[in-house]
């Protein structure tokens, strides 16, 4: 990649990121968390300010929504209506609600691009109108070209982009820029795992010889690794101490392509760790140690950056390792999202109180989970099987229940009762199988206009497959292509 080629990345990540939260208004940029710093340092940007004599802060704005105004009309339209830059501002078309296409949410102003998308391509004299899209495609799709486009303006400072399709769409060939499946917020732990794998578990008369290797581990850190090598655009909203453990981790986040924004650093607190004893046959016993200082909150969850990127999101993806209270927090404030991201509850570990969840669990589209994690989902009222689990959970608002064990999976939903258990495992179990699964079902989510089906719930079984190794978990998450060749080895025997 020629250096040209990679400043154009960093510009369209920058500008993603922009859209994701309140776009460029210029009272938002002050206090904004992301790095704008390489905007700022734009030729054309610097340009600008020493021309206006104004900062290259309030430069930044004008020059971007000039630039935007060198695109074809259907990425202009996107452009403005997602970086929310006011090019209607002066001259608003005839039945167009500035306030709703300029509003502080990225989905309602996405929303209404699309309600208003003839009307506006119009409003530019656009010659030829391109089919509607849905929202989902506009997210995971369409918005990636036009950031692409714009940002190769940007970085170039002038009006040539390579390439111009017949359509008017710009065309730029860039290794990186491959547009993602679709964006997952993961609510979890992020820990150091000090694993230690022994032949035999350790008993009181006789202890066991163990090899050791330390790892970024924690069931939300394994989720969100798992979801971004399957392809999707993953934020990880979790709590670090401010030490070499949690830098470390957050080194280790940057190269699996998790975004970070979203984590917090505890001042003065330490990283969690959980030391893991695991045997040949990948059981494991658990011993964890946390700092009470480095947990999260619920300023964390309430925070507009937070409430911006699940809003954004196709799935928001929740486990148990918070304080009591987080999560029915988090359920709360996504029962009041419209349109809201599909919800996969992971009820691990296990808490004390569960019936404290029942009133918000009709904002749960999936449960994930053993048997055992099911069945202590209803400690008034043991259950007979994991059929009867999912029944009851069903009857409280959940949509569908997956229940996992030894690399099978049953289904539970309104629309199909499935049993997928003709992939064989070489392990009884692996420490990573429930993760990868969870990441598997939000990719499908992701990249599917409609309900879940058989295919999909046997791709998300096949996920758990490359997850035997013994060692970290998060190091086991497979890439599409490898879920892709698992299925294709193990035919379709439904």
């Amino acid at each position: 990649m020629t250096s040209q080629d990679a400043r154009t990345v960093m510009i369209r990540d920058i500008l993603t990121r922009l859209c994701t939260y309140y776009g460029l208004k210029p009272e938002r940029l002050g206090s904004t968390e992301i790095d704008v710093g390489p905007l700022l340092e734009l030729a054309v940007v610097r340009e600008h300010a020493r021309r206006t004599g104004t900062s290259p802060g309030a430069s930044m704005l004008p020059v971007v929504r000039d630039t935007a105004r060198m695109l074809p009309p259907t990425d202009l339209l996107i452009a403005d209506a997602t970086l929310s830059l006011g090019h209607f501002r002066g001259n608003p078309p005839d039945g167009i609600d500035l306030d709703q296409l300029y509003a502080d949410r990225l989905g309602t102003r996405r929303e209404y691009l699309v309600q208003q998308w003839r009307p506006l391509h119009e409003a530019l004299h656009a010659e030829t109108i391109p089919a509607t899209p849905t929202v989902k495609r506009l997210r995971t799709t369409t918005e990636s070209d036009t950031f692409t486009a714009l940002a190769t303006l940007l970085a170039t400072g002038s009006g040539h982009v390579p390439g111009t399709a017949a359509s008017g769409k710009i065309l730029v060939s860039l290794p990186d820029s491959m547009p993602r499946a679709g964006q997952v917020t993961v609510i979890g732990d992020t820990v150091i795992d000090d694993i230690y794998r022994v032949d035999r578990f350790p008993s009181v008369e006789t202890p066991a010889e163990a090899d050791y290797i330390g790892h970024p581990g924690g069931k939300g850190l394994n989720r969100a690794v798992a979801a971004a090598r399957l392809g999707l655009d993953v934020h990880l909203l979790s709590v670090l101490g401010d030490d070499d453990s949690g830098r470390d981790i957050l080194d280790y986040l940057a190269r699996e392509g998790v975004r970070r924004d979203l984590i917090k650093i505890a001042r003065g607190g330490a990283t969690a760790r959980t030391a893991v004893i695991m045997n040949a046959s990948g059981d494991t016993l658990l011993i964890g140690s946390r700092d009470e200082r480095s947990t999260l909150e619920f300023a964390d969850v309430d925070t507009s950056a937070t409430v911006a990127v699940m809003e954004s999101s196709d799935v928001v993806l929740l486990t148990f390792e918070h304080p009591r209270g987080i999560t029915e927090r988090v359920l709360a404030m996504l029962r009041r999202m419209h349109p809201a991201p599909q919800v996969i509850l992971c009820p691990t570990p296990s808490v004390a109180v569960p019936q404290d969840l029942y009133r918000y669990l009709d904002a749960v589209d999936y449960i994930v989970a053993t048997p055992t994690e099911l069945a202590r989902m209803l400690p008034d009222q043991p259950p007979a099987s994991s059929a009867d689990s999912a029944r009851r959970l069903r009857g409280l608002g959940v949509r569908v229940v997956c229940a996992i064990e030894e690399f099978r999976c049953a289904v539970w939903s309104e629309e199909v009762t499935l049993d997928i258990a003709h992939f064989q495992g070489a392990l009884k179990q692996a420490p990573g199988a429930t993760a990868a699964f969870a990441a598997a079902l939000a990719y499908r989510i992701a990249v599917s206009d409609g309900p879940l089906g058989r295919d999909d719930i046997v791709w998300a079984t096949a996920a758990m497959i490359p997850t035997q190794k013994l060692g970290p978990a998060a190091a086991t998450m497979p890439e599409k292509s490898q879920v892709d060749a698992i299925v294709a080895l193990a035919g379709d025997r439904g």
